[in-house]
C-alpha cells in the first residue's frame, strides 16, 4: 500500500489578478494554513502472473481484460503495464538449523544454483540471510553472484529454527530499501524445510510484514521424505498468500526447471495501480481479487494488503 499527501492551495482571486497584472503579491494575499486542503490519496500497486491450464505464461492481455476487486468492491485501474525485464531485488533465506543437517549440502547446492541462474544482470541485486536459533544477514545487497555463492559456502548447520523471525527481518529491513515498487521486482526465496521452533514472532506476523514489503515469496522445500509435512504446508501458505509458488524438488539437479520458472515469472508479470474508494487509515487487511475476462486463464497475486495506521503516514 502506498499513500500520498496531496496539498491543494486555495488561492484567492485577488492573488491571481495581481500576478496577471505583473504586480507584487502582498504577504496578506498569500494562502494561510486555513486555505490548505489536505487529501489522503491511497495507491495500491499489484504485481501478478497470468497462466493457462498448462501453467504457461500469458503476457499479451490488455487493461480491459482485467477486473480488480478490493474487499469485494470493483475498482478502477489507474495504471497498467506489461513488464518483462525490470531489475530484481531478491532476498535469499536459508535454513541452517539442526533440523536440516542431513540435507544441508542439498540446500547449499540449491542456493548456489539459483543465484548463478537468476542473478545474471548487473542491475539485479540480492542478499543472503541464514536462520537457525536466530536470523543473520550473511551477505548484504550485491550484484556479485560469486560473493553470494561464497556466503552460502560459509554456512554451517546447527541450532534451532527461527524461520518467521528471518522472514520478518528480511521484509522489514532489507527488501524495502529500493523504491518505488514499480521499478523493481521484489521476491523472497526461502530454502528450507518450513519448520520453526525458535522464533519470537508468529507466522501471521511474518506474513503481514511480507505483505507490507509487497514481496512475492517462492519456497523450495528441502524435505525429501516423499511425504508432505507441516513445514511444507507452511512454505506453501507463504507462497500462496503472496502470489508465489512452492516447489518440492527431491534432488538439486531437479531444481533447474524450478529456478527457470521463478526467473521467467519475475520478468513476465503484469503491474497495475489502483486507488481504493473504500480507503481508511485503520490498519485493516483488504482482500484483493483479480479476475480476467480471458477464458481458461489463472491469475496468481498476493491475497491482499494492510491499510496503514495514522501513525504510519510518514
Amino acid at each position: 500500500m502506498k499513500k500520498f499527501l496531496v496539498v491543494v492551495a486555495a488561492l484567492g482571486a485577488g492573488v491571481l489578478s495581481a500576478q496577471e497584472a505583473g504586480k507584487p503579491v502582498n504577504q496578506q494575499d498569500l494562502p494561510t494554513s486555513d486555505d490548505i486542503i489536505r487529501v489522503e490519496v491511497a495507491r495500491v500497486p499489484l504485481l501478478f502472473t497470468v497462466t493457462d491450464k498448462k501453467n504457461r505464461f500469458i503476457t499479451n492481455l490488455e487493461k480491459r481484460d482485467f477486473r480488480v476487486y478490493d474487499n469485494g468492491v470493483a475498482m478502477p485501474v489507474n495504471q497498467f503495464v506489461r513488464e518483462s525485464d525490470l531489475p530484481l531485488r531478491i532476498g535469499i533465506i536459508m535454513d541452517t538449523s539442526n533440523s536440516i543437517r542431513g540435507r544441508f549440502r542439498f540446500e547449499q547446492e540449491a542456493a548456489i544454483e539459483f543465484i548463478r541462474g537468476v542473478l545474471a544482470e548487473e542491475k539485479d541485486r540480492a542478499f543472503l540471510v541464514s536462520y537457525d536459533s536466530r536470523a543473520e544477514l550473511i551477505v548484504d545487497f550485491t550484484s556479485d553472484a560469486e560473493e553470494l555463492a561464497e556466503g552460502v559456502r560459509s554456512l554451517r548447520a546447527g541450532g534451532g529454527t527461527s524461520l518467521y523471525d528471518a522472514i520478518y527481518y528480511a521484509c522489514r529491513d532489507k527488501l524495502p530499501e529500493d523504491r518505488p515498487l514499480e521499478q523493481f521486482r521484489r521476491a523472497l526465496i526461502i530454502i528450507g524445510d518450513g519448520e520453526d521452533n525458535g522464533s519470537s514472532l508468529t507466522r501471521d506476523m511474518a506474513l503481514e510484514m511480507a505483505h507490507k514489503a509487497e514481496a512475492v515469496v517462492y519456497t523450495i522445500s528441502t524435505n525429501r521424505s516423499g511425504q508432505r509435512k507441516d513445514g511444507d504446508k507452511t512454505l506453501r501458505h507463504f507462497a500462496e498468500e503472496t502470489g508465489g509458488v512452492a516447489f518440492h524438488p527431491f534432488q538439486a539437479r531437479d531444481l533447474e526447471q524450478s529456478f527457470a520458472d521463478i526467473a521467467n515469472e519475475l520478468r513476465h508479470q503484469y503491474f497495475i495501480i489502483y486507488s481504493p474508494t473504500n480507503f481508511a487509515m485503520d490498519g485493516s487487511f483488504h482482500k484483493i481479487r483479480i479476475k480476467t475476462t480471458s477464458k481458461n486463464t489463472f491469475v496468481r497475486a498476493r491475497s491482499g494488503y494492510y491499510a496503514p495506521l495514522p501513525e504510519e503516514r510518514n
